[in-house]
């Protein structure tokens, strides 16, 4: 007799027939278990017929995956994979345009079933769709329905890329290139394009021969966001792909053209919002065209290079006005240089190139302080004079700061660090202004001064006013500015004393120091707001969260949601739609007892993260987390959508595993609900009358037998 962990209570469907109720057992053979269900409805056969998820994505079931069903779950007897290809691929070639037009639309959708497109495949049926496209005979709605199904097919990476003619190539591209035509095939058409240049170099070798660049940029003009979406997407596997010769060449050919002008103007500047996959490109572009400044970012400043000493020495010539220094004699002309350096602000003021020996910022720096002594060289006279001139120790050392203030700017607009999976922090000021870095370091430079002198600085004080001028660029960058001029007024308005009250404002229920009394009051309301932010967590979990299954081919993400039962006894989860609203819990078809879950794993310890081990970013690992159950080998893996939802789902999975919470949102929460509580505990103290002179002070005691002496029970 079978355990009971091997039994599953199922439902079955099939269209106009009486549901059946049946005991699945998990170690019988699955073509046993079909027979027996259409034994129940009197159907001969039972090899022409399989079972699949009735709800959700409706996946077959096979002999690998039968294990994922759980109790409750709906399936519904249809056509076997095998036979379902068979029939579609006859309906593909069939005379009748009617029959031809449904049979592809039923393959784009059944092909996102691996089970599916490894039978439609072993027919040869994705070389019937290559023909087709290759033929470019039939009418668009057909069309569009075989290269979805092709992409669906492709995407599973049972057939490789590689195995593409050139002539599906350049009609793919055609498709691309051709300025009327159907919006759903240029979309998909786009879509495999991607595919193709992300897959090898070969492919975008190809692929950039045949795409018209003019072409695909005119496309970012278009009012359909998906075609814009998509080719800005193939535009950015382009550019991730290509090798240097190539980047240099798409980039010099998209500056040509200006593209964050395109953009700026076509995509930020026209649309009330960009869609997330947009802005996912937008901050892929703004990423890989800002890492071009890397290799200066990581190279030292060479003593014997002629180039970059005569730009040092420029600095400090375009600073100060001296003699003709040929007239000097050596010593003459290293003791004046030595000097004109030290006011410039250098601190090896006899061989300043070792200031720049610090890479990053690296010959960055150097270029941001040759920019701006270029473009605006009355603020940087200004700016060197105004502080080599003074003697009461508050000078604002340029040079220094140019150097920490550039490698600032790496650091907020990430030069150097590759694009993130799901990063979608882009800058539209980044695409209204070219030489961002450059323009920015000459407003930030000035702004610094300008910080230096409101905090009446010295040289000891110089990270305290580097930090407050991170802030004020950060702060500023949040609030999108889509200008340098906007960004300008914004920052310089952001000045020190507004600086200490957004702190102070920010600090308010942060309380540093707490009489013992409030701080004995506050140990006994923790374990009261503890619960209460216990509760809050299993509520939460309780209306369910959506969360994205990332895919290493595409970015097209599959959305699945996972909520608490009521009784905080199960956790139901399923495959949902982009555009459905918040699914119930009788239509997520699979679910895990709290009783049977083991573990809760968090970071690089996730399943997950362990399958792509090196492949995934910090960010990814900061939001991944995981529940074992049964076995070990069995695991439930999310990646949250942000830090707060990471916080509330762990803090609850804690709570249901019966351990503490220890998220940072779960600390910051207490200690709000905390000061709260305090406050307002001890506002009944405000009416209390204060007496205009002190209380006697009591006689002392007959003795202090009372007294408890602490320092003999600490050693």
């Amino acid at each position: 007799m079978p355990q009971q962990k091997d039994i599953v209570k199922i439902a079955i469907q099939m269209p106009g027939a009486y549901p059946q109720l049946i005991q699945l057992d998990q170690k019988k053979p699955l073509s046993a278990v079909i027979k027996e269900v259409c034994d129940g409805w009197n159907l001969p056969g039972p090899d022409n017929y399989a079972l699949q998820y009735a709800d959700g994505v409706q996946t077959y079931i096979t002999e690998s995956n039968r294990l994922d069903i759980k109790n409750g779950c709906i399936l519904r007897l249809t056509k076997a994979p095998g036979r379902c290809a068979e029939d579609l691929y006859k309906g593909i070639q069939s005379s009748d345009s009617d029959v031809r037009c449904d049979s592809l639309k039923q393959l784009a959708c059944v092909s996102t079933d691996v089970t599916f497109a490894q039978e439609f495949i072993s027919r040869n049926g994705h070389s019937l769709l290559v023909k087709i496209v290759e033929d470019a005979h039939e009418a668009p709605l057909i069309m569009a329905h075989t290269l979805t199904g092709f992409m669906e097919l492709m995407d599973h990476g049972i057939v490789s890329w590689e195995n593409v003619s050139a002539v599906f190539i350049k009609k793919i591209a055609s498709f691309v290139n051709a300025t009327v035509l159907d919006a759903s095939i240029q979309q998909v058409s786009l879509a495999i394009l991607e595919s193709m240049v992300l897959s090898s170099s070969s492919l975008f070798q190809q692929v950039k021969q045949e795409v018209t660049l003019e072409r695909l940029l005119s496309q970012l003009q278009v009012s359909n966001q998906q075609i814009q979406t998509k080719a800005m997407a193939l535009l950015m596997a382009l550019l991730q792909t290509a090798g240097h010769a190539d980047r240099q060449e798409l980039f010099v050919f998209l500056g040509k053209k200006n593209l964050r002008q395109y953009i700026y103007k076509n995509i930020i500047h026209s649309s009330a919002s960009v869609g997330d996959e947009m802005a996912h490109y937008l901050y892929v572009l703004q990423s890989v065209t800002l890492n071009h400044l890397e290799s200066r970012m990581r190279m030292p400043l060479d003593s014997y290079n002629q180039d970059q000493r005569e730009i040092l020495h420029g600095l400090r010539q375009a600073a100060f006005e001296t003699e003709s220094e040929n007239s000097l004699s050596h010593e003459r002309r290293r003791s004046l240089c030595a000097k004109e350096f030290k006011k410039l602000g250098f601190s090896n003021n006899s061989n300043p190139g070792q200031d720049l020996l610090r890479a990053p910022p690296g010959l960055l720096a150097l270029d941001t302080m040759a920019h701006f002594a270029s473009r605006y060289p009355d603020a940087y006279s200004r700016f060197v004079l105004e502080n080599s001139s003074r003697e009461d120790k508050h000078e604002c050392p340029f040079a220094r700061s140019s150097i920490q203030l550039t490698l600032i700017l790496c650091e907020i607009l990430s030069i150097g660090e590759p694009p993130s999976e799901t990063g979608s922090d882009y800058h539209p000021i980044f695409f209204a202004q070219d030489q961002l870095l450059d323009e920015l370091f000459c407003i930030c430079i000035q702004l610094l001064n300008k910080t230096w002198k409101e905090m009446r600085a010295t040289q000891e004080d110089f990270d305290k006013v580097m930090q407050v001028v991170r802030e004020q660029i950060t702060r500023t960058l949040s609030s999108k500015p889509t200008s340098l001029e906007l960004f300008k007024n914004k920052v310089n308005a952001l000045n020190y004393s507004e600086i200490l009250k957004l702190r102070q404002t920010e600090r308010l229920h942060q309380e540093e120091t707490l009489a013992p009394p409030v701080l004995e009051l506050k140990e006994r309301l923790r374990p009261e707001l503890l619960e209460l932010i216990r509760q809050q967590r299993l509520n939460r979990l309780c209306q369910g969260t959506l969360f994205r299954k990332i895919s290493s081919r595409r970015r097209q993400d599959k959305l699945w949601h996972c909520r608490l039962s009521p009784n905080h006894k199960v956790l139901h989860f399923g495959d949902v739609e982009e555009e459905t609203e918040t699914p119930t819990i009788e239509s997520l078809q699979e679910k895990i007892p709290v009783a049977d879950i083991k573990a809760l794993l968090t970071g690089k310890d996730c399943p997950h993260m362990k399958e792509h081990k090196g492949k995934q970013t910090k960010e990814v690992l900061a939001l991944a987390f995981s529940v074992t159950y049964d076995v070990e080998e069995y695991s439930l893996n999310f990646i949250a959508s942000s830090r707060t939802d990471f916080c509330l789902w762990t803090d609850g999975l804690s709570v249901l595993l019966g351990r503490d919470m220890s998220s940072e949102c779960m600390r910051s929460e207490l200690e709000t609900l905390l000061s709260m509580e305090i406050k307002l505990r001890l506002l009944d103290l405000e009416n209390v009358p204060i007496p205009d002179s002190a209380p006697p002070v009591p006689k002392p005691p007959s003795n202090f037998n009372f007294c408890y002496d602490f320092s003999q029970a600490e050693q």
